[in-house]
């Protein structure tokens, strides 16, 4: 396949499907079961192969791996996929992997997202919309990252971790458990420290709502509380609350337990 926005030294795949408007990079390589949206654009150098489905309006910079196989020893080439949204901005040198069966099969990055240079996604790992991940970023296996994530630099996160959503990180962060919605954390490994107070006001947080989600703060890691009952407690101030109850329905859900 070749076209105006193809290079003449990139190999597409014949099998390979690109939308209206799709640009290829020199040098890169697009695999058979390859699917790009509309208006896509991938760097030079780039290899995107296996099962990947990549949407519109993306940019992939120069350098990158998407789609390969999964970094799992159990791995015994299934055909598992790779789904990235709408308007990525993906930037020099990322490796996303495909999923495993083991998991949900599908490594999932929605839209709307800024990931820059060197960051990993490992096999299984869904992340929502809205996020930006800094440099070195790197997702082990099956981490869940909800909206409006922030990642520090060399943010380093271990296999099975879920990231709520609005929640953020500082550079050089070690998450080795659950980092709840709206949480600040930093450290190796890492601590709460605060609420994401000035992100929530530019994404047009009611002070109110502000307010609450300060106090359930405060509930669950300043009361003295134990963990059973600070959710407890959260549930109940969380009716006619919409923003509580997203910290809520995270509480209540199993993972590897929480920052503290």
């Amino acid at each position: 396949m070749s076209g105006a926005g193809i290079h003449p030294t990139a190999i597409v795949h014949p099998g390979a499907k690109l939308g209206q408007g799709v640009e290829v990079g020199a040098y890169s390589i697009i695999g058979e079961y390859v699917e790009i949206g509309d208006r896509t654009r991938i760097g030079p150098h780039g290899v995107i192969e296996g099962h990947t489905r990549i949407g519109c309006d993306n940019q992939i910079f120069q350098f990158s791996s998407i789609g390969a196989a999964p970094q799992d020893k159990k791995y015994a080439g299934e055909p598992t996929r790779l789904e990235i949204g709408d308007r990525n901005v993906i930037r020099e040198f990322c490796t996303f992997n495909r999923g495993t069966t083991q998991d949900v099969g599908v490594t999932r990055l929605g839209n709307d997202n800024w990931i820059m240079a060197y960051v990993h996604l490992a096999h299984d790992c869904q992340v929502g919309n809205n996020t930006i991940f800094a440099n070195n970023a790197q997702l082990a296996g099956h981490t869940i990252v909800g909206d409006w994530v922030i990642l520090g630099g060399f943010t380093v996160v271990h296999q099975f971790v879920r990231i709520g959503a609005h929640s953020m990180t500082a550079m050089g962060s070690i998450l080795l458990q659950d980092l709840p919605p709206y949480v600040m954390a930093s450290g190796n490994t890492a601590e709460p420290h605060g609420i994401n107070s000035e992100g929530l006001k530019r994404r047009g947080f009611a002070p109110e709502a502000i307010t609450a989600i300060r106090r359930a703060y405060k509930t669950l890691y300043k009361s003295g509380l134990k963990l059973d009952e600070a959710r407890a407690a959260i549930a109940g101030e969380a009716q006619g609350q919409p923003a509580l109850e997203i910290l809520a329905s995270f509480l209540a859900e199993p993972g590897r337990g929480i920052v503290r």
